[in-house]
């Protein structure tokens, strides 16, 4: 398993090793060994899959209030992702700030996005399927989101000039500055 940080350090793209042969392929995409051996003790309490019938499908930016905050790890099983972490713990010197990856099928990447982070992805082509783990139950009464196009943000989403396919919910979110302080950097 190959993990690299990001500009945002505690964002991760983690890339299992993948074995192929004439019958197709294998591939250990979670373990908690390795993870754990790679500075990521954690564990995993459900399992979500988002399918986007269009490319420019926008989900996101959302969180979770502790004490229902989620870790996630994010792939692509079919299609493309633009896949964005954005920091929103109060006193890190990178708050506000925003990291993206793109997450494919075809790379077999991951976003490891942890807690104190919003998420949000923006589809690159039609079907895309993402399939993530989360390390807290859903929790309604938690959820949270920012607005994607927070211009105190300036996320580049590679949109090129394109309207994205929102949700009501996604639409009307508020900006950064609106957030409640839900999470504190610890250094």
């Amino acid at each position: 398993m190959q993990v690299t940080q990001l500009v945002l350090p505690e964002v991760l793209e983690i890339t299992p090793q993948k074995f192929g042969d004439a019958r197709g392929f294998f591939s250990e995409i979670y373990s908690a060994n390795r993870f754990a051996d790679a500075g990521l003790p954690m564990a995993f309490v459900q399992d979500n899959h988002s399918f986007s019938a269009e490319s420019s499908v926008l989900r996101g930016l959302h969180y979770q209030l502790p004490p229902f905050a989620q870790d996630k790890l994010v792939r692509v099983v079919k299609g493309a992702i633009f896949d964005v972490a954005v920091d929103i713990r109060n006193g890190s010197p990178r708050y506000g700030q925003w990291c993206a990856c793109t997450v494919s099928a075809q790379e077999w990447n991951q976003l490891f996005v942890p807690k104190g982070f919003a998420h949000g992805f923006l589809t690159l082509e039609p079907d895309t399927e993402v399939i993530y783990k989360v390390s807290e139950h859903y929790s309604p009464e938690h959820e949270r989101a920012i607005h994607f196009a927070d211009s105190d943000l300036a996320i580049e989403w590679p949109l090129d000039g394109i309207e994205p396919v929102l949700s009501d919910k996604d639409r009307i979110a508020p900006p950064l500055k609106d957030q409640p302080e839900a999470f504190q950097f610890s250094g």
